[in-house]
């Protein structure tokens, strides 16, 4: 589905409208990232403090297999540490942080990271599960900065143009406003976090949805131009080159032996209407590669073919249709598999990259996989995989949610949003993986998707969905298939 959660809530010229307000973009303010004016001149040392001084915060997973990378990440993290002699960062599992699983949108955290670790710590940094660290060039960076004033650090992204999942804001230049690639780590001053948690305690989030949290979470910085814009650190880096402090892998590791093509079964949601629209560009792109595909919609049509679940179809939502289809996984109507993606019509998807990142996760175990979205998260609410770029679950999951009795409110509810309601309640972690994506790659930072190898995209419009596929998502050397 689409972003149907913000339209079965609220008119979409108003959301706009109160999110253009909130960023205070009809004040003019032009604000990009800039270089601190020390990067210009001779390295300044703004005081002696040592790691110790410094909380390294993991933004690390529940799920088994990112849980284990994060902790390899602090055990090497913690042997460097001792090698240089200044000192050991204090070190947080950003998911042992505390019970709550929303942590992960960053703000529900940051009370909870000030009340624990203020007492000793003048920077936090955060890096993923996946970044590398150069100890003393990180100190080196943090040592330019005044730790008594409000510093937001990171590598600068930006929108290339007005974006759906930024709520079209700054649409007349989208590219005046920065935020942080969590990929090369980013940071905030003690003095900045005190004030935000604080702020976070008495004051309620605009906008129920975290859809994009770090673009969200610079825009809370930000406060409307009362706050601080990200100061871009050419030593956060991505890439190695030299005088980095960080460096980053991939998104998409060699975990061994890709997933064989019949151990994912896929379910492909559509309607009578596009069946002549969207089911052709399907077939000319990534239905080859499937093993085991299925196409679900309200009338059965022999020449596709398509399957009637016997559900009518909605305008929105589509969780009585998808409640059927996780059924039929489960039944002896279609082969057994270990994995279920469910996709929408005008998804755009390689799944042989999808198993090549599969063969990562366990299927014994309850998995939820692809991008991760939040519901009243500061609020304890609960988070969900959006589904138009693709919802991944093990056959563990799903036994686990139909046998729970969860289900829809209505036919027409949000099936994603449900399914993640669901999951919270039966502590099945929700697992992002950034390779995922809700919109078309022109609704991302250039910077950001030219360093991937996404596995999918979403949405039609305005585009050549055959070409976007070749460009984005066609291997030009595949690997051998299973």
């Amino acid at each position: 589905m689409g972003l149907t959660p913000y339209h079965n809530r609220v008119n979409g010229c108003k959301l706009v409208a109160v999110f253009l307000f909130w960023l205070g973009t009809f004040t003019g303010d032009k604000h990009t990232c800039h270089a601190h004016a020390a990067e210009q001149q001779e390295p300044v040392t703004h005081g002696a403090f040592g790691l110790e001084q410094v909380v390294l915060v993991i933004q690390s997973q529940r799920n088994s297999y990112h849980a284990r990378k994060a902790v390899e990440r602090k055990v090497e993290i913690v042997q460097k540490a001792a090698e240089l002699g200044q000192g050991v960062p204090v070190i947080v599992l950003l998911h042992e942080l505390s019970d709550y699983d929303g942590n992960w949108s960053i703000l529900p955290a940051l009370p909870h990271l000030w009340s624990t670790y203020s007492q000793s710590a003048s920077w936090f940094f955060f890096i993923e599960d996946e970044t590398r660290v150069n100890l003393a060039a990180l100190l080196k960076v943090l040592h330019r900065y005044e730790v008594q004033e409000e510093w937001f650090l990171g590598k600068c992204l930006h929108d290339n143009e007005a974006s759906i999942i930024h709520h079209y804001a700054f649409s007349e230049d989208p590219a005046s406003f920065g935020y942080p690639d969590p990929a090369a780590g980013w940071a905030l001053s003690a003095t900045l976090l005190r004030r935000l948690a604080e702020r976070l305690q008495h004051e309620r989030l605009k906008s129920d949805f975290t859809i994009d949290w770090k673009y969200e979470i610079a825009l809370y910085i930000w406060e409307g131009g009362n706050g601080p814009k990200l100061t871009a650190v050419p030593e956060f880096c991505t890439e190695p080159r030299d005088n980095c402090a960080t460096t980053f892998t991939t998104y998409l590791p060699n975990c061994g032996v890709p997933v064989s093509k019949e151990h994912v079964f896929v379910a492909v949601k559509t309607c009578q209407k596009f069946h002549s629209e969207r089911v052709p560009v399907v077939k000319a792109t990534w239905e080859k590669d499937a093993a085991f595909l299925e196409y679900y919609s309200d009338v059965a049509d022999a020449s596709i073919p398509t399957v009637s679940l016997g559900v009518p179809n909605t305008e929105r939502g589509h969780c009585g249709k998808t409640f059927a289809i996780l059924r039929r996984f489960l039944s002896k109507a279609v082969p057994k598999a270990d994995w279920l993606l469910i996709v929408d019509d005008d998804t755009l998807i390689s799944l042989p990259r999808l198993r090549r990142l599969l063969c990562c996760y366990n299927p014994t175990e309850a998995v939820s996989l692809g991008e991760k979205y939040g519901y009243g998260l500061v609020r304890n609410g609960y988070s969900y995989t959006t589904g138009g770029g693709g919802m991944v679950m093990s056959r563990v999951a799903v036994a686990r949610l139909l046998s729970s009795g969860c289900s829809c409110y209505t036919d027409d509810a949000p099936d994603d949003m449900v399914l993640g309601r669901c999951f919270t309640s039966l502590g099945v972690p929700i697992t992002h993986s950034p390779l995922f994506h809700q919109a078309r790659p022109e609704d991302y930072s250039e910077t950001l998707i030219s360093l991937q190898e996404a596995i999918s995209f979403h949405k039609h419009w305005n585009i050549d969905p055959v070409a976007l596929y070749q460009h984005w998502l066609q291997d030009t050397h595949p690997r051998d298939e299973l």
